[in-house]
């Protein structure tokens, strides 16, 4: 038995997080940041759905995070309901120098909601936050916002680093409490199995038709 095979036995759950926000704020340098530790200055703008993986620990559990792009879909505001599926996570980025991405952070929500199960776990992101003088939104703002519509908040920088790995994986946690909830109300089950339009898929044997992974760099 290969260790990947060996691996794929110990997953205990696979986590769809999907990433959503304006173009050009920087998702999918979010996504190369926490899933391989990789920025590219020379990016392209995402194209095709596409997804990354990481496996991480969490509480003693193997979790396999699934991540999904928008894949340049929120440049005509097309970003369907399949994309929102099945998704326990999501992660709403904006540019804090660019004012406009995030006053549109409430349409985004509101979308989210619409589309996602009710109990989707919601992180708001302010990336760029390296950019210290470039700076359009102040921190209050998008914590007073995070706070009335009951959001985690982190600012990150996917190019320095800074935040990506606690923002993700605070991300993930307060999914596996939710999960893990669920599955206590389902005693009756062998297998957690849980309503609604999200759902943890116990083991790895996740089917994702019409999608790659993500290979080459982009944003």
């Amino acid at each position: 038995m290969s260790g990947g095979e060996a691996e794929a036995e110990k997953i205990a759950y696979v986590f769809k997080v999907v990433v959503i926000g304006d173009s050009a704020v920087g998702k999918t340098q979010l996504l190369s940041r926490f899933a391989r530790n990789e920025f590219c200055l020379d990016s392209k703008s995402t194209i095709g759905v596409e997804f990354q993986t990481r496996t991480v620990t969490i509480n003693s559990k193997l979790i396999k995070a699934q991540i999904w792009d928008t894949a340049g879909q929120e440049r005509y505001r097309a970003v369907t309901s399949a994309y929102y599926r099945g998704a326990l996570g999501a992660m709403l980025v904006y540019d804090v120098t660019k004012r406009q991405s995030f006053d549109h952070v409430a349409r985004w929500v509101e979308e989210l909601r619409a589309h996602a199960d009710t109990s989707t776990v919601i992180m708001l992101i302010g990336n760029k936050a390296d950019l210290v003088e470039l700076r359009a939104v102040p921190t209050e703002d998008a914590v007073e916002f995070a706070e009335a519509q009951g959001l985690f908040f982190f600012e990150t920088s996917a190019l320095s680093g800074d935040n990506v790995e606690p923002a993700f994986l605070k991300l993930l946690e307060e999914i596996y409490v939710v999960v893990s909830k669920k599955a206590l109300d389902s005693s009756n089950a062998v297998k957690p199995s849980f309503t609604g339009g999200a759902a943890a898929i116990s083991g790895p044997d996740f089917e994702v038709s019409e999608i790659k992974k993500l290979s080459t760099c982009s944003c």
